[in-house]
């Protein structure tokens, strides 16, 4: 049986140049288009359908269009991303200057592409908006003499902006615009990694050099109470990229150590040595964690009875509290995971969490 093709999509960027070059059509050739086509950034051609479309003045007009993921996972999937653009006469060559409105997000912290104090629309989007906007211009002969101001909105933005790790990244009042090529693959963890990689980045700008790794909100919480010292923003929620995570870290000079907090589930996934944690099959990991068993306690009854278990945390209740030397075993295969992952260029630190958030395993204490 054919596996299902995943539809791919188009990022928040594509959304507003597709938007750009509507509205600019429709003030300056009258032209009212269901769709536009644009180029993402790698020479492909998209086709985006046009929401809604508006003359606001003889020289502005407002358009918007549904943003689409494709079978990509994203929560600004379906929403809507505008543009406000005007054009006027000017002296010397045509200009184009793109804007934030309403819904996105400005930029408090430093470490991002873009500057503190400027709104969250990163390279690659003014990119495709200016090159859109610039193919158009040249068509019609109008190189010299016309200003263009884009204005940017996101009707959501605020509410989507809640959804994701923004507030963390110094990025206030909204989403972020971003794509580095216009295009959304499918399931390819592109975004989440680019997330790791701001969350790391931020943290070294504002000096952090010991970062503290999660897994997800629940683990983060946990380890917040535990590390009450550490700001927020050293912090950083590493979902299943257990070796992008610490090879983002290493290629961040600031940065010299990692702490990895973890639950009992992800932490045996982790010490088998998987770089994504969301790869590993059941069976396998029960197999080899029953192996572990008998290796550290030489207890056939534990060993079977993690081999039947249906999961992880299904067999951590036969390990806790009783078989500490087991836990310690995980653990001290993790450090020799992240070590491998990191080049052994980062001082790593181990924490196995219970499903109550207390340490069962700590490296730091060893």
């Amino acid at each position: 049986m054919t596996a299902k093709r995943l539809k791919k999509g188009f990022t928040t960027g594509a959304a507003a140049a597709a938007a750009a070059k509507a509205a600019l059509l429709f003030i300056v050739s009258r032209e009212n288009r269901e769709t536009v086509a644009i180029e993402a950034l790698t020479g492909e051609q998209i086709s985006v359908a046009i929401h809604e479309l508006k003359r606001v003045s003889d020289h502005r007009a407002e358009c918007t269009v549904i943003k689409d993921a494709g079978d990509d996972p994203d929560v600004t999937h379906q929403a809507r991303i505008g543009v406000n653009l005007s054009i006027t006469r000017t002296q010397g060559p045509s200009t184009i200057r793109i804007t934030g409105g309403r819904g996105v997000g400005v930029v408090t912290k430093p470490g991002l592409e873009v500057a503190v104090g400027q709104p969250a629309i990163n390279p690659g989007p003014v990119r495709m908006i200016r090159d859109v906007l610039n193919r158009l211009l040249a068509q019609w002969g109008m190189t010299e003499h016309r200003s263009i101001e884009v204005a940017i909105f996101v009707p959501r933005g605020e509410e989507l902006a809640r959804k994701t790790l923004n507030a963390r990244l110094g990025i206030d009042g909204g989403i972020s615009i971003l794509g580095t090529t216009g295009i959304v693959k499918p399931m390819s963890h592109d975004a989440y990694i680019a997330t790791i990689k701001s969350g790391i980045s931020v943290a070294a700008a504002l000096g952090e050099k010991e970062l503290v790794f999660t897994t997800g909100r629940r683990s983060e919480r946990f380890a917040m109470a535990l590390f009450p010292g550490i700001r927020q923003e050293g912090f950083v929620q590493t979902g299943d990229f257990f070796k992008a995570s610490l090879e983002l870290a290493v290629r961040n000079d600031s940065i010299h150590g990692v702490t990895i907090t973890v639950f009992f589930g992800k932490a045996v996934k982790m010490a088998m040595g998987f770089p994504h944690t969301h790869a590993a099959k059941s069976e396998l990991t029960m197999k080899t964690l029953s192996q572990w068993a008998l290796d550290t306690t030489s207890s056939q009854g534990l060993a079977a009875d993690i081999r039947q278990a249906n999961t992880a945390r299904h067999a951590f209740d036969f390990i806790h509290p009783d078989h500490p030397d087991l836990i310690a075993c995980v653990g001290e295969k993790i450090l020799a995971s992240a070590t491998q992952f990191s080049s052994n260029r980062l001082r790593i630190r181990c924490l196995i969490l219970d499903f109550n958030g207390q340490p069962v395993f700590d490296s730091g204490t060893r």
